[in-house]
């Protein structure tokens, strides 16, 4: 009877510590996660190239895919009823496994295969795909789907327009193109006359049209006014304005190109600007002319050699390039001489070295050959070499006294002796 107490006392504490157990269960909570996002996929931006396809031509369509979920926080608690402050709060991102991007063509023709298995797609990140498509060969708006294909998240449809030679779409726009007539070449530091045509190649008409020559450098500026308006041109429209340009004469030779900048207002009121230039193409000229002509000796006497120094000057504003000169003289020697380059502002000698000529009036002509920016010269300039006779003054004196000392010595030594017999003078023969 004791053993069967015993037990039953044994049996109580054994119920009253499991009662406490579960009812010290009971009273623990656990707080189910945060449901977070469903992660999915949309296309943010869809690209079309060409814009408008011509019938049976090959193109492309890029599509950008983005997961549209984003970091979620998960908290998880646990504690008695009475206590709300124990827990843990974890922060997980919510990826996204692409499986499958598909094209439907629906009237186009997709040359690309499926993309099978893109990968995870982190929250908020994005991705490109592109696809190779070929147009019917019938114009129409096409509307070929992608279809994509996610793992745990939803699927997405999406339309994208195809136009194929049709002008559905296309935005109308006003188009103004710049045409400039000036000289094919300029010479740095002359005025520059250009004719400026402006046009409205689009379909709508542009209001308050401006044109202003922006940022012009120092080698060219305009001579009056570097803004004009035109005000409204209309569609097919045209307007022309004449101006003149100054450029400086130690503008370098090559292409200057001076920015124009057109401003107008398209139909809805929107400012456009749009940015172009005027062309010019500089050309240096030189231009050659004589300093000095000289000879060596300065004196020239009838068959001495000497020298001809013709001194030429480039007063252009082109490098003179090739230069050569040649003298068509009646004397012997070289007559043909090659200089080589002059720069603006700079002179070189010409030096011909010639036999002996005659005396008196020699007229000749002087050619010089040389080349510029502007092409091959040639000039000529008819010139005169004088070259005195020979001066005979001292012979004649010398022969002069030649023929006295001939002749006193005629007379005193043949005369005399023939006329007096004794070859005495008079006032000899008186002494």
């Amino acid at each position: 009877m004791n053993q069967n107490n015993q037990n039953n006392t044994v049996f109580r504490e054994i119920g009253t510590i499991a009662a406490f157990l579960v009812l010290f269960g009971l009273m623990v909570i656990f707080v189910p996660p945060v449901q977070a996002d469903t992660p999915t996929v949309t296309i943010t931006d869809y690209t079309v190239t060409p814009s408008v396809m011509m019938p049976d031509s090959l193109g492309t369509i890029t599509v950008t895919i983005k997961n549209t979920a984003s970091t979620a926080s998960i908290s998880e608690k646990t504690g008695p009823l009475s206590s709300d402050t124990a827990g843990t709060t974890k922060v997980t991102d919510i990826n996204v496994y692409i499986e499958n991007v598909h094209l439907e063509g629906n009237g186009i023709q997709v040359l690309t295969e499926d993309f099978d298995r893109i990968g995870d797609l982190g929250p908020g990140q994005s991705t490109t795909i592109t696809f190779s498509i070929r147009a019917p060969e019938n114009s129409g708006m096409y509307f070929p789907e992608v279809w994509i294909d996610t793992s745990g998240g939803r699927s997405t449809r999406y339309p994208v327009p195809v136009n194929v030679n049709t002008a559905s779409g296309i935005q109308k726009q006003a188009i103004l193109i710049l045409e400039s007539s000036l000289p094919a070449s300029v010479n740095p530091g002359d005025e520059i006359p250009v004719t400026l045509n402006l046009k409205n190649a689009g379909q709508l008409m542009a209001d308050d049209v401006t044109l202003k020559l922006t940022n012009v450098s120092g080698s060219v500026a305009p001579k009056s006014t570097d803004l004009y308006h035109f005000g409204t041109i209309s569609p097919g429209g045209q307007k022309n304005v004449n101006l003149v340009l100054l450029s400086d004469k130690d503008a370098s030779s090559g292409l200057i190109r001076v920015p124009v900048a057109i401003r107008y207002n398209a139909l809805d009121g929107t400012p456009v600007t749009e940015q172009t230039g005027i062309d010019i193409m500089m050309k240096g000229k030189a231009e050659l002319g004589f300093v000095t002509v000289d000879t060596s000796p300065s004196r020239l006497t009838e068959g001495m050699p000497f020298d001809l120094t013709i001194r030429i000057e480039n007063t252009g504003t082109g490098e003179a390039k090739q230069v050569s000169a040649m003298v068509d003289l009646p004397v012997e020697g070289k007559k043909e001489a090659f200089i080589g380059k002059i720069k603006p502002g700079n002179d070189a000698p010409v030096i011909f070295l010639l036999e002996g000529a005659n005396a008196g009036n020699h007229p000749y002509t002087l050619t010089i050959q040389y080349t510029d920016d502007m092409g091959e010269h040639t000039m000529t300039r008819q010139m005169n070499l004088r070259v005195p006779p020979t001066d005979h003054t001292m012979d004649y004196v010398l022969v002069l006294v030649v023929l006295a000392i001939l002749g006193i010595i005629g007379y005193r030594y043949w005369y005399l002796p023939k006329t007096n017999g004794d070859g005495k003078f008079p006032w000899e023969r008186k002494s």
